[in-house]
């Protein structure tokens, strides 16, 4: 499949996209025809190492040479703009889609990223983290997951390590289901950006989907400065999804860029 293909493909919900995550993101018609799908999983049968032997289209899980997530590590400074985010509160939609917990996003929000502009779609978790800065894995990562109209997604990625609690991630624990195909509604309102670090430097790079079908169709933006949790809040998701990470990949051919504006 070509890189617009995939990602129809990926919209229709042959998977989420945490994009990989956008990996989470799937619509009303993928969840009616699940069962049409392969199943996959982050350990034992169906994991990991079998994704590309699930179906032809998850044949970039294993053949991809621009896979994520990978490790942060020696950065090439480059001068870049900040992704500007323009996102909106709005009342909590949460689901339990049996691979993470993730907070779709009411229309209006949107990225804007080296002079293109995406649409938030949602964010979910990682437990542990997916990426790792120099060899460091922090306790969680969240994904933002924006689709630009055109084609191609532009996910956002911040760490979260254990220390305060988070008030943001306790409004969505208090609503979060239980059980992995549920949804659940709130009126209160939540500001994504709530999650977002203090210190805007970031690691870019052009990667993939972090779950089956691995498209690699995504602009990665990392921060490297993480939020923090509570140890308290971080048992509560990890007790739901106690792995939910896919493991490194190699960078290959790939630059690695670190913002220093």
């Amino acid at each position: 499949m070509q890189r617009r293909q995939l990602l129809r493909h990926f919209i229709a919900g042959a998977a989420c996209a945490c994009p990989a995550c956008g990996t989470f993101f799937k619509s009303a018609a993928a969840t009616a025809s699940e069962a049409a799908h392969p199943h996959w999983a982050y350990e034992g049968h169906g994991g990991p190492a079998e994704w590309s032997k699930l179906a032809p289209e998850y044949a970039a899980c294993g053949m991809g040479k621009e896979q994520s997530p990978i490790d942060l590590a020696k950065g090439i400074p480059a001068m870049m703009s900040d992704p500007a985010v323009s996102w909106q509160a709005g009342a909590l939609e949460v689901v339990n889609n049996g691979h993470t917990i993730q907070v779709n996003c009411p229309k209006g929000s949107t990225l804007s990223l080296d002079g293109h502009s995406y649409e938030l779609l949602q964010y979910h978790f990682h437990h542990p983290s997916e990426h790792t800065i120099a060899g460091i894995s922090f306790e969680m990562e969240v994904h933002f997951v924006h689709r630009h109209a055109e084609g191609g997604l532009a996910v956002l990625g911040v760490m979260i390590k254990a220390g305060e609690p988070n008030p943001a991630m306790e409004t969505i624990w208090r609503t979060m289901p239980a059980l992995g195909g549920e949804t659940a509604k709130s009126e209160t309102a939540l500001h994504p950006g709530a999650m977002l670090p203090k210190d805007s430097t970031t690691y870019r790079y052009a990667g993939s989907l972090t779950t089956p079908p691995c498209s690699e169709v995504v602009s990665w933006v990392v921060y490297r400065q993480p939020i923090t949790a509570s140890p308290e809040q971080i048992a509560r998701f990890a007790k739901l999804f106690p792995n939910n990470a896919r493991p490194m990949q190699h960078l290959n051919r790939r630059k690695l860029l670190l913002d220093v504006l």
